[in-house]
């Protein structure tokens, strides 16, 4: 296992190198959004529309981020459960998103839509929202300002932690995971 430092975009070189297990540490723009952006965002695409910004290369974090306190950038940011964006993941990697952050299982669907595309799902912690946030300079929401916590949002990040869970070549570390466990 290895530990990463990454920075946004991520070429398909980046994505090559990350294995499930591996540490990673990101850096520059990641987007926000949870299950109403990503239906706003294929509405927009069902209607010839663009999206709210250049997904080439970008990690999208599930996310719905409590207000930020005073001289915070944002509040608490625990990840969503990804398996509630499975309808729209493998639409959204193949037009060229790298990844997303999350946690939980993803579908067949997605996890073959990972390994067809490259690109990479990351776990971040369950439970360590307020230590992610920390990572968040600065959120910007970019569409949907009606959604609240749901819109989509560009967040400079300085050092965001996360685990690669499935790779590129069709690892899947809750997959895994659960081997080693049904043989101990």
């Amino acid at each position: 296992m290895q530990t990463h430092h990454l920075n946004t975009p991520l070429s398909k070189d980046d994505i090559r190198k990350l294995k499930i297990g591996d540490a990673a540490y990101i850096s520059g723009t990641v987007y926000a959004a949870r299950d109403a952006a990503h239906k706003r965002m294929m509405e927009a695409l069902d209607a010839g529309e663009p999206l709210p910004a250049d997904l080439a290369g970008q990690l999208i974090y599930y996310v719905g981020p409590a207000p930020a306190k005073p001289g915070q950038a944002i509040g608490s940011a625990g990840p969503t459960t990804a398996g509630r964006m499975d309808a729209y993941a493998p639409r959204l990697l193949e037009l060229g998103l790298a990844g997303m952050i999350g946690k939980g299982n993803r579908s067949k669907a997605v996890m073959d839509s990972i390994r067809q595309n490259g690109c990479v799902y990351f776990a971040a912690t369950g439970g360590a929202a307020a230590l992610i946030a920390r990572s968040i300079k600065k959120y910007t929401v970019l569409a949907w300002p009606e959604l609240g916590p749901e819109a989509f949002a560009a967040m400079e990040v300085e050092d965001f932690p996360v685990i690669v869970v499935a790779d590129c070549e069709g690892g899947d570390l809750y997959e895994e995971g659960r081997k080693q466990y049904a043989k101990g």
